[in-house]
């Protein structure tokens, strides 16, 4: 599978992997202590809705459009930091774009916390690092993201988040997932741990959760939502979130957001979601 960002932005893909990072981002801030952000995959950062390859797909109107209207009131309250940093940057940048995770991240993050993040792509690194602009709290290298993740664990900041979000080209990147999520967790235990990862056959998210179990791995949840079949449609159908030592609220949280956000992202009766604790 090719994931470009620059053709799904703003797709139902986001609007979980985002809703995701917003809260967990807003539940760190509620100590004082500085945070560490560090994404292995960037992106370009920012991304125009009316461009080419954008319109090409279409997929943000079976994405963000569709949360025009707010949903009932516990899923708002789970989308609320979402929310607000999305029109915080429309507000500043258009209302046609759609902000990546980086984006995402320089809205939320406070004077004392840090974001570090690989992009490998030379002219979307340096598009990266022309939308972030001169700031101080954030470091973005032109390197495997990979290896961006294994050398800067553990960060000197105790708490923070690692956002694996790889484009899913590769043969071989759930296995690599897997031995990534597990490297990290092991060099830094008290972490969280957030991946991303396409649902083309549903059965592959299993493995990835009965490979964390059998390595020890004592608090996991994972979020999946499913707009569509995965084994008969077309295009990409459903999207996951595996993460280790999530917040201790989150699964009652998403447990309040998953069922309408599934129902108004519908694409076919086939949609769905699950909401579950897989260790812990």
């Amino acid at each position: 599978m090719n994931y470009r960002h620059a053709f799904h932005a703003g797709n139902f893909a986001d609007v979980l992997k985002h809703a995701a990072l917003a809260w967990i981002i807003a539940y760190l801030q509620q100590k004082p202590g500085p945070i560490r952000v560090i994404e292995s995959h960037s992106g370009g950062g920012l991304y125009d809705l009316a461009a080419s390859a954008a319109a090409r797909t279409g997929e943000w109107r079976e994405g963000i459009v569709l949360l025009g209207e707010p949903l009932d009131e516990p899923a708002e309250q789970v989308l609320l930091p979402y929310r607000e940093a999305l029109s915080a940057l429309r507000a500043g940048h258009g209302p046609q774009t759609y902000p990546g995770s980086p984006l995402i991240c320089q809205h939320m993050l406070r004077a004392d916390d840090r974001y570090i993040g690989a992009e490998l792509h030379g002219e979307t690194n340096w598009q990266l690092k022309t939308t972030l602009g001169k700031d101080a709290r954030f470091k973005v290298l032109l390197m495997d993201g990979w290896q961006v993740a294994r050398a800067n664990l553990p960060p000197k900041e105790r708490r923070g988040l690692v956002l694996f979000d790889p484009a899913f080209e590769a043969s071989d990147e759930w296995d690599v997932l897997e031995r990534e999520l597990l490297a990290g967790w092991r060099k830094w235990p008290t972490g969280i741990f957030m991946a991303w990862y396409p649902l083309k056959n549903p059965r592959q998210s299993d493995l990835l959760a009965e490979g964390l179990i059998e390595a020890g791995v004592g608090s996991a949840i994972r979020l999946e939502l499913m707009v569509d079949d995965p084994l008969t449609a077309t295009k990409l159908a459903g999207c996951g979130l595996m993460i280790i030592n999530p917040p201790w609220t989150m699964c009652a949280a998403f447990d309040a957001l998953m069922p309408p956000l599934a129902a108004r992202l519908a694409r076919s009766a086939r949609a769905g979601y699950r909401c579950e604790v897989i260790a812990g």
